[in-house]
Formats: C-alpha cells, structure tokens, sequence
C-alpha cells in the first residue's frame, strides 16, 4: 500500500439537491475533514488534505459513505493529487514560495 506523503486538492458536490447552494453540504464534509488527523485547508473551491496517500484516499472514501449516511444520493468528486519524493513539502510551503516570488516582485 502505497505510504508516499501526498497534497490531494479536493472538491466535493452533491448532485441532486434541489438548491444552487452547497454551503450546508461543505459544512457536513469540512466537519468530518477537521475531526481526522489528518491536515487539512478550506478554501474558495474546495479543501486540500495532506498526509499519507493510502491514509488521505481512506479519508476520501470515509466522506463519500458520510455523505451517503446523511442522505446525499449522488456526489461528484474531482481530485488533483500531487507527491514528490526529493523533498518534504506541505501545502503552505508552495503557498509562502509564491508569496515571497511576488514579494520579490515589487
């Protein structure tokens, strides 16, 4: 089983609501996100997670059955999964990279 650290950027929408907002939706998912130990960041499209792999996509398939079990029928899930293995690298170490080249910018 793979165990390579990896940042899965992850966006979930239920299909079939009846409403245009998912707000409530991202609430339930970002809940059970936060009560893993895994890391995680909410943001505008979605909630990246960090960890290892076989640990994260645990974690991915534990919110599609949560989703389920709260009566979601169908959701649609995109993913972007990125691993390196030169050197350890968490998701605000790309962030403060392209924060300080935009600093040097000026």
């Amino acid at each position: 089983m793979p165990s390579v650290y990896c940042l899965a950027d992850v966006c979930m929408v239920p299909i079939g609501t009846g409403s245009a907002s998912i707000s409530d939706f991202v609430a339930l998912i970002e809940k059970k996100i936060r009560e893993s130990t895994l890391k995680s960041t909410l943001h505008s499209a979605g909630t990246t997670i960090e960890g290892p792999w076989d640990d994260v996509m645990k974690l991915i398939g534990e919110l599609h059955e949560y989703a389920h079990e709260n009566g979601i029928i169908r959701i649609q899930t995109d993913m972007r999964v990125g691993t390196r293995v030169d050197k350890q690298q968490f998701a605000q170490d790309k962030i403060d990279v392209v924060l300080k080249k935009l600093n040097e910018m000026k």
